[in-house]
């Protein structure tokens, strides 16, 4: 429940004393993007973190944070060899991180930064991404691959013995905030399940200008597309095996531990594409004739890129997708994850039936203007 407050509810936004809080700024995905837009927002609050790269922020040779008051905690002094310990410590660091002498705390977090101290006349708003993974949903999946290496063993047990204490720590901290923005329908149902409250959705700032088409541009679109991490979450096997099922060309552009593994089931129509820049990966979306997504997603930034080249998107009919794919319109869904159930939708898959204007016009509502619109509105509303 919200904490009664004394001395701020008439105070304008603009004259708020801010600080933005997240759980680490270490490299260039979604949680990121989150703080860097609420950044531009709030260009004087100060950022709050666990750990800082700057060299992890770098997009097209730019720092995304070279402007702003980055204040880091303790832990990023530690040795990288500490770094399977972190969320123990950042668990710590962040429930002692007191910032009762600010008006206004956002915390973008889907770990431990939401636990900060607020004191009674600060406003504390959460957006939340998802409830924290490796306590929650895919917590067996964490079991089964710690990644400790010939330490994975040990790392079970420690897991298991510690998995109820976190979790009572993680839940007692997501009672703190005053209110929680959810990323997804998706993400605000898992909040009510896991943490028992309730959210309001605002989906998080896309770069859709990026990916647009050039007006007039012509494509000469082949094939299909998968981006990302190469890791078993991510199911990037199904779209392999369903591609190679069916003899029909597929990129797949990325890295990770399956990258292997991955490359041995393949096809001959399948190609692997590793390296690939920033400013490279729009023409790439800009050519498929559609993107496969195959994961259960929180949200799903990837696929809103796809959308805003104008390419539509094959999705598993579950998490964040079910918010921008609309069946026959921006998309296709399939309703297992099986080979069979994926290969069956690509069979029935055709491209001319959807227009490219509809992507791009679905995207265009996840762009970074609508984003910030989105939580001035909240915001407004709150202090």
């Amino acid at each position: 429940m919200p904490k009664p407050r004394t001395n701020n509810s008439e105070l304008p936004t603009t004259q708020l004393r801010v600080a933005i809080v997240c759980d680490w700024l270490t490299g260039t995905g979604g949680a990121e993007r989150v703080v860097l837009e609420l950044h531009r927002m709030f260009p004087e609050a100060p950022i709050y973190t666990s750990q800082y790269d700057s060299r992890g922020k770098l997009w097209q040779g730019d720092d995304w944070f070279k402007n702003a008051d980055v204040r880091t905690l303790w832990l990023q002094k530690l040795p990288k060899s500490f770094k399977k310990f972190l969320p123990v410590l950042r668990a710590r660091a962040f429930s002692r991180l007191d910032l009762s002498q600010y008006d206004l705390v956002i915390s973008s977090s889907g770990a431990e930064a939401k636990a900060v101290k607020t004191g009674p006349n600060t406003v504390h708003v959460c957006y939340c991404h998802a409830p924290t993974h490796y306590y929650w949903s895919r917590y067996e999946e964490y079991m089964q691959r710690p990644g400790f290496g010939i330490f994975n063993p040990l790392a079970r047990l420690c897991l298991k013995l510690l998995v109820g204490p976190m979790r009572r720590a993680d839940y007692r901290a997501a009672q703190g905030p005053d209110y929680l923005i959810a990323n997804s329908i998706h993400t605000m149902s898992q909040i009510k399940r896991y943490y028992r409250r309730d959210s309001t959705v605002v989906h998080p700032p896309v770069d859709v200008e990026r990916f647009a088409l050039a007006p007039k541009q012509k494509t000469n679109r082949h094939g299909f597309l998968v981006v990302g991490r190469q890791t078993p979450y991510k199911r990037i096997d199904l779209a392999v095996a369903a591609c190679s099922k069916l003899d029909l060309p597929l990129k797949v552009i990325g890295d990770g531990p399956d990258h292997q593994k991955l490359v041995k089931m393949a096809g001959p129509r399948v190609n692997f594409l590793t390296g690939i820049s920033d400013k490279e990966l729009p023409w790439h979306f800009q050519q498929a004739q559609a993107f496969i997504f195959p994961a259960v997603d929180d949200f799903g930034i990837v696929a809103v890129e796809a959308l805003a080249a104008g390419t539509p998107v094959i999705a598993y009919k579950a998490g964040g997708a079910l918010d921008y794919v609309k069946e026959g319109k921006t998309g296709m869904f399939f309703e297992e994850q099986s080979v069979d159930c994926l290969s069956d939708t690509l069979d029935k898959f055709r491209p001319d039936r959807i227009k490219k204007s509809d992507s791009t016009q679905a995207a265009s509502q996840f762009s970074p203007n609508v984003f910030a619109e989105n939580i001035r509105k909240f915001i407004a509303s709150k202090t």
